[in-house]
C-alpha cells in the first residue's frame, strides 16, 4: 500500500471472519494485517498464528516469554492492509469467529466460496512492496551490481529482511544459474553417495586396504569400521558447515571495498535480505560442486586412500542433509516441542535478531564451544 493511498478501514467484523490457512488476519492495536503468507513461515507454527487469528497481537509481539526484534516488527509491516473500525462491534465479531471454527472443524470447508475467491483475487491479503523510490537499492533493476555502492550503509541494510524474491542479473541464464529448486540438491548428489558407500564398504570387504604404520607394520581396514568413518566424515563437515557459515557467508566486507561487498551479498547477503526467496535456499549443484571438489582434495591429501574416501562419502550425505535441513527450517512446519522445531526458532532468530551468532544449521553443537550460540528463549 503506497504512502499516498488512504489506509482501508475494517470492521472487527471483517478481520474475525479471516481466521483460516487460506486468509488469517491479526491485530496490532488498530492496524490489520494479513499473515497468510507467513504462516508457514513462522517460528512457533501456524497454528500459534491460527490461535490469535482476528486477535490483538501487541501482548505477544511485546512478551513475555518472547520480545520480538525490531526487525520482526519491520518484516511485520509488510503485511499491513488497512486499520480497524474502532466503532464496529466486537461481540459480533467473536460470535462469528466462533461460529467459523465449528464450521472448520465440523465440515473442513469454506462457508462462501464465493467470498473466499474475491478475496484471493484482492490486493488486500498481499504483502506490501518494499518502497521503490525510499529504498537504498533500485528493486526494478538487478541487485548484483547495486549492492556495492551502498559502503557502509550495507550492513545494516542486508541484515532488514523483506518478503520479496531477489533478481541478481539482468541476464537470464546467469541468474537461472543463481537459483535452485530443493529437490536437485538429493536428486544430484544422493546417487554419487550412495554409490561411493557401496564402492568403499565392497572395496573395504576384500581385505585388501591396509593401513602402513611403519615398514614392517600395517592396519586391515575391516569393511564394519565403514560405518564409523562415515559418521565421522558427517561429523567433520558439521565443522567446516559452521566454519563456512561463520566465517565466510558472515565476514564483514570493508566499506569502502566494492567487490567484497558484491561477492558477500552473492554467497549469502542475498539470502540474509530475502530469508524466504524458495529459489534460493539451498546451493546451486554447480557451485556446490567447488566445495564439494575442495573438501575431497583435502581428505584425499590428508588421509589414506580408502580412509579419506569413506570421510568423503559421509561429509557428502551431511551435506545433502544440511541443504534439505535448512530448506525445512524456513518452509517446514515442524511439531511443537520437537528438535526441528527449536531448531527452526533458533535459526529464524539468527535471521532476525542475533545475525552474529548462531551458526548452526543441523546442530547448535558448534556454537556452544566458540561461544555463539543464542540465548534460549520461548515462543
Amino acid at each position: 500500500m503506497s504512502p499516498s493511498t488512504s489506509p482501508r478501514c475494517f470492521t472487527e467484523r471483517e478481520v474475525a471472519r479471516h481466521c483460516t490457512k487460506d486468509s488469517c488476519w491479526v491485530l496490532l492495536g488498530t492496524r490489520v494485517y494479513d499473515v497468510t503468507a507467513f504462516l508457514r513461515m513462522h517460528p512457533g507454527g501456524e497454528a500459534l498464528l491460527l490461535r490469535r487469528s482476528g486477535k490483538d497481537v501487541s501482548q505477544e509481539m511485546e512478551g513475555p516469554p518472547h520480545r520480538h526484534s525490531e526487525n520482526a516488527r519491520r518484516w511485520m509491516e509488510q503485511y499491513y492492509i488497512g486499520e480497524l473500525d474502532t466503532n464496529s462491534r466486537t461481540d459480533e465479531a467473536q460470535t462469528l469467529r466462533e461460529r467459523r471454527k465449528e464450521t472448520e472443524e465440523t465440515e473442513g470447508q469454506k462457508t462462501d466460496s464465493k467470498v473466499e475467491e474475491e478475496e484471493e483475487n484482492s490486493p488486500y491479503n498481499l504483502c506490501s512492496p518494499v518502497d521503490l523510490d525510499k529504498d537504498l537499492v533500485d528493486w526494478r533493476k538487478p541487485l548484483a551490481w547495486q549492492v556495492g555502492h551502498l559502503g557502509e550503509k550495507y550492513d545494516a541494510w542486508v541484515h532488514q529482511p523483506v518478503d520479496r524474491p531477489i533478481r541478481l542479473f539482468g541476464n537470464p541464464l546467469l541468474e537461472a544459474g543463481t537459483k535452485t529448486s530443493w529437490y536437485w540438491v538429493p536428486v544430484v548428489w544422493m546417487p554419487l553417495v550412495l554409490y561411493l558407500s557401496w564402492y568403499c564398504y565392497t572395496t573395504l570387504a576384500k581385505g585388501n586396504s591396509r593401513i602402513d604404520v611403519t615398514s614392517d607394520f600395517s592396519i586391515t581396514i575391516h569393511k564394519y569400521s565403514f560405518p564409523l568413518l562415515f559418521l565421522l566424515g558427517w561429523f567433520l563437515w558439521s565443522f567446516i558447515e559452521y566454519c563456512i557459515h561463520r566465517f565466510v557467508f558472515h565476514m564483514k566486507p570493508p566499506a569502502h571495498n566494492y567487490y567484497l561487498i558484491t561477492l558477500h551479498f552473492l554467497l549469502h547477503g542475498q539470502h540474509h535480505k530475502s530469508p524466504f526467496d524458495g529459489a534460493r535456499l539451498v546451493f546451486p549443484p554447480g557451485l556446490a560442486s567447488l566445495v564439494v571438489g575442495c573438501f575431497y582434495g583435502v581428505l584425499h591429501s590428508t588421509f589414506p586412500e580408502m580412509i579419506g574416501l569413506c570421510l568423503f562419502v559421509g561429509g557428502l550425505c551431511g551435506y545433502v542433509v544440511y541443504d534439505m535441513i535448512h530448506y525445512y527450517l524456513h518452509y517446514g512446519s515442524p511439531k511443537r516441542g520437537s528438535y526441528m522445531y527449536s531448531l527452526k526458532a533458533y535459526h529464524v532468530k539468527h535471521h532476525f535478531e542475533h545475525q552474529r551468532s548462531g551458526f548452526g544449521i543441523t546442530t547448535t553443537f558448534w556454537d556452544h564451544p566458540f561461544h555463539t550460540v543464542i540465548p534460549d528463549e520461548e515462543f
